[in-house]
């Protein structure tokens, strides 16, 4: 009896697998399944990327959606399979699936290609030409290049921190995905909900900071704190005097000055009042002087007048004037030249 009931359904299965079997036969060769080609590059992720610190290794970064990166597709395939004459290995980074090491490497262009021999790497900026490349592993063109050396090596510390930022943005792109295409959220409530992530998120990190610093914070002894108050008043107290001092400093220099121009003025006064006792002593030993020499003048005049006088008496005769009369004219210019000079020197004086 259960014979009976399968049999029906053994017959029906062997039929239809006798059936495919014959359509596929009558279809040839290129209607028949073909097993699928294997690929020589080896795909990187950031698990296992640390591979590349070891041998001879090249690189390419690209991204599904990036034409320029589907051209070099084939030409990098054949490079991979040549990889064992070559002596090298050949990998691929998917940068949608593995924003991670697009940061660690800093790639910001489509497609990247990178050489790396040993740990250290280098920047290969030519085409993704087959012979090229061959070309650049052959005649060793990488050692002309320089490398990625200090922060910039993607094994850097700086790279790794670089490369956690990257991979946080990646995830919160394919969370705003998520919420925008299979939720269907507008895209603004994907904008409200990441501001405010943020905000909180920030304030949480400063509250763990915040702890984090009173926990090892360690207060000052109860002396040392008012030793560093005092030590702060004196300080106060100081630079409030400084003022003062200056003001004080000021004032002195300022009296000082008018006590030196007081003194200079007095000493000018004093050689003033000297100068005109000067003046005056020697204008009264003028004075003394000319009344002497009018004395001296009027005595000589005296012996003069009366011969004069004596002359004017006697009848005038037709005689030659005496020598004598000469002489008086001479001693009357020589008076009226002595008397002018005295006059000239008494304003003078």
């Amino acid at each position: 009896m259960a014979g009976g009931r399968w049999g029906p359904l053994l017959t029906a299965l062997l039929v239809a697998r006798v059936a495919a079997a014959a359509a596929a036969a009558e279809g040839g060769p290129e209607q028949a399944a073909l097993p699928e080609e294997r690929s020589w590059v080896r795909p990187m992720t950031a698990s296992n990327w640390t591979l590349v610190m070891e041998g001879e290794w090249m690189l390419k970064f690209y991204a599904p959606w990036c034409p320029s990166c589907q051209q070099t597709d084939s030409e990098w395939e054949t490079f991979a399979k040549n990889g064992e004459i070559l002596q090298i290995s050949v990998g691929k980074v998917d940068v949608t699936q593995e924003p991670g090491l697009s940061g660690r490497f800093f790639v910001t262009t489509l497609p990247a290609f990178f050489h790396a021999k040993d740990g250290i790497f280098r920047r290969y900026r030519g085409p993704g030409v087959y012979e090229d490349l061959q070309n650049y592993i052959l005649e060793k063109k990488w050692q002309s290049v320089e490398p990625l050396t200090g922060w910039k090596s993607p094994a850097s510390l700086t790279m790794s921190g670089m490369a956690g930022l990257f991979s946080i943005s990646g995830k919160i792109w394919h969370l705003h995905n998520y919420f925008t295409v299979t939720l269907g959220i507008p895209a603004w409530c994907s904008y409200v909900f990441f501001v405010m992530a943020t905000l909180i998120f920030g304030l949480f990190l400063g509250l763990v900071l915040v702890v984090i610093s009173e926990c090892f914070y360690l207060p000052f002894p109860k002396h040392l704190s008012e030793h560093t108050e005092q030590t702060r008043k004196s300080e106060e107290a100081h630079k409030a005097e400084q003022p003062q001092d200056a003001e004080e400093e000021k004032d002195d220099s300022n009296e000082e000055e008018n006590k030196d121009s007081l003194v200079d003025d007095e000493e000018e006064k004093e050689d003033l009042a000297d100068e005109d006792e000067v003046e005056e002593d020697e204008e009264e030993d003028g004075s003394v002087a000319l009344a002497e020499e009018e004395r001296n003048d009027a005595q000589d005049q005296g012996p003069l007048r009366e011969a004069q006088e004596e002359g004017e008496a006697e009848p005038k005769e037709d005689l030659p004037e005496p020598p004598g009369a000469a002489h008086t004219e001479v001693a009357e210019d020589t008076l009226r030249q002595r008397k002018s000079q005295h006059a000239a020197k008494g304003p003078q004086v």
